[in-house]
């Protein structure tokens, strides 16, 4: 088994948005070197060709308006390119992702979680693709003016009832077919089933569900039905291993979910047995989660590689997972 060569793809963090939250606490923060789940030097370390840094705008609790909070959060994002422009630089087309990998730099790919920032404008839309981002997710956990989540925090909260009735709005789907048109990825995690069979019907372009597991291993509905997951590969798409510990195992009441990579391996298995090999990526919604007790950071990618190869999966299989699948449709859409 090589590790040494391993490239890592990983298409979801919320390190951005924790960067922020410590800066107006007024504590020292940085990307490069932190206590966070991500930093570069344990990116470098570990063998990462590409990130991707979520600007995420929890819209409720936001002291600006979401399109501030948005643009405050690109600063960061801005302010930490520029200082550490000697390891890391952005993709806006696929051919930097190369670009940087010859420099020895690791790759940076900008995102948004929570596509109400825009306030259904198209035209905010247009701007965060000029801001350089890549890749959105249309809802988080409220309803806004593209759709609804499956889990909605304005509700009675209920991780195991999907919405199956309320998708994309007509504004939505105007959405989806922009990004389309920009080269922006469509991200269906924490969008509805309706949603996401919205989505489907609409998008010309291959999606994905960036950080999401298997509905059937965990009955989380912020996983994906075996049916989605067929749908997302037959359309060339790609899902995110996601390492939060609700999303991977339900617990019995009271009872603490520590997080295992052994329920990691259990849902990679599902996915590739259902959708192949093909569909599954890395997204493991680091920072934006409690701690994984097995796979606590950045630094920990290795551990999972080890455990998928010992259960099975062949040195191909993995360099697939572990990046050949997510950069095939950034070739594809950048």
């Amino acid at each position: 088994m090589q590790t040494g060569n391993v490239r890592i793809a990983d298409m979801h963090c919320d390190t951005i948005s924790e960067i922020l939250k410590h800066k107006r606490l007024g504590e020292d923060c940085s990307l490069r070197s932190n206590s966070l789940h991500v930093d570069l030097e344990r990116m470098q370390a570990g063998g990462y060709l590409i990130q991707n840094f979520a600007l995420f705008v929890q819209t409720r609790k936001c002291e600006m308006t979401p399109w501030e909070e948005v643009c405050a959060l690109y600063e960061v994002y801005k302010q930490e390119l520029l200082v550490n422009e000697d390891i890391l630089a952005p993709v806006l087309v696929y051919e930097d992702i190369e670009r940087n990998q010859r420099e020895g730099k690791l790759s940076a790919l900008l995102t948004v979680e929570e596509g109400a920032v825009c306030g259904g404008e198209t035209e905010k839309l247009h701007k965060l693709y000029d801001m350089g981002v890549r890749m959105m997710t249309l809802t988080w956990n409220f309803e806004n003016e593209l759709g609804w989540p499956n889990i909605n925090l304005e509700g009675k909260v209920d991780l195991y009832r999907p919405d199956s009735t309320h998708g994309l709005t007509s504004k939505g789907k105007e959405f989806v077919e922009v990004m389309n048109e920009l080269g922006m990825i469509v991200d269906v995690s924490h969008m509805s089933d309706a949603g996401f069979y919205d989505v489907l019907e609409c998008s010309k372009k291959p999606f994905v569900a960036s950080h999401s597991n298997a509905r059937t291993i965990c009955g989380c509905v912020r996983n994906l039905t075996d049916d989605m997951i067929r749908r997302l590969a037959e359309q060339g798409g790609c899902m995110g291993l996601n390492f939060c510990a609700d999303f991977l195992e339900q617990m019995p009441a009271g009872v603490k979910n520590p997080g295992t990579i052994a329920a990691v391996v259990r849902h990679a298995r599902h996915i590739v047995n259902v959708g192949g090999v093909e569909v599954l990526g890395l997204g493991s919604d680091f920072d934006g989660i409690d701690t994984h007790e097995e796979l606590p950071g950045a630094q920990s990618m290795v551990l999972l590689w080890e455990a998928l190869h010992k259960s099975g999966f062949t040195q191909r299989e993995l360099e697939k997972i572990f990046a050949g699948n997510v950069l095939r449709v950034y070739r594809e859409i950048l």
